[in-house]
This record gives structure tokens, C-alpha cells and sequence, in this order.
């Protein structure tokens, strides 16, 4: 733990559910634009350019803003009295957000694929994907100002 963090606890957990807020966003949306691609002719201009948005969403703003909520997340556990270590919401919201690290390498994984024309999922595994970030934020949110355990 890490004490002078102490003072700038409500700054630190602000600055994290802003980050949060905009990793999500683009979380939501990167598969959102993944169906839309699907519908789409390899090599065609309209391909082309949702590589550049699928590219500039995941490089200028899902990863940064990945990295700020790890950041910002990493400074509020090192806070005094912010954690306790020994209450279950913990461990569940902690492999949510592993969850959600593992999706956000997917969604990285699957631009790839894209931006090689080598996509093999199909719309319907991109509709069905974009709901995961959803299910896991709830848990988070619940974990976080529930507590339940």
C-alpha cells in the first residue's frame, strides 16, 4: 500500500471510470463495426475503410483507454483502505476484468484478421460477441457497488 495516494483517491477513482467509460465505448462498438464489415466485399472500398475506423478505434482510443483504466485501477488497489483483500466481490470482479482483457486481445486478434482479409467468423459470431463486454461490465458493477460477497 502506498499511503500518499491516499489524498487523491477521489481523483484517481474519477479518472478511472472516466477511462473505463471510454474503453467500453470502444469496446461496444469494435464488434459493432465487425458485423457491418462482415456484410461487406473483401478488397472494396467500403472494406478499406472499416479497416481505418477498426485500426483507429482499437490503436487511438480502446487501447489507451484500456491502458488508463489499468493504470488508474492498479493506483486505487496500491490506495490504504480501498480493498478488502479478504471479501469475495474482489476475486469475481478481478477475473471480470481478466475477462475483459482477454476480449479486448480478441477484438485486436479478429482487426487483424480483417485487416488481412482473412476474417473466418461469421456476422452472426460477431453479433453474439459484441454482448460479452456487456454481461461482464454488469458483473463488474455489481461486484464493485453491491458487494454481495
Amino acid at each position: 500500500m502506498i499511503a500518499v495516494l491516499q489524498p487523491w483517491y477521489p481523483w484517481l477513482k474519477a479518472f478511472h471510470i472516466i477511462s473505463l467509460i471510454a474503453w467500453m465505448a470502444a469496446t461496444f462498438y469494435l464488434p459493432r463495426l465487425f458485423v457491418y464489415h462482415c456484410q461487406v466485399a473483401s478488397g472494396s472500398a467500403e472494406s478499406e475503410r472499416f479497416k481505418i475506423m477498426e485500426q483507429r478505434l482499437l490503436r487511438a482510443i480502446m487501447t489507451p483507454a484500456m491502458l488508463a483504466t489499468l493504470l488508474f485501477g492498479v493506483l486505487l488497489v496500491l490506495t490504504p483502505g480501498v480493498i478488502d483483500w479478504s471479501a469475495g466481490w474482489w476475486h469475481v470482479k478481478l477475473l471480470a476484468v481478466a475477462c475483459l482483457f482477454a476480449f479486448h486481445g480478441g477484438c485486436a486478434r479478429w482487426r487483424s484478421d480483417f485487416a488481412r482479409d482473412a476474417n473466418h467468423h461469421t456476422e452472426r459470431f460477431y453479433r453474439m460477441a459484441n454482448e460479452v463486454p456487456t454481461i461482464l461490465m454488469i458483473i463488474i458493477v455489481i461486484m464493485v457497488v453491491v458487494k454481495p460477497f
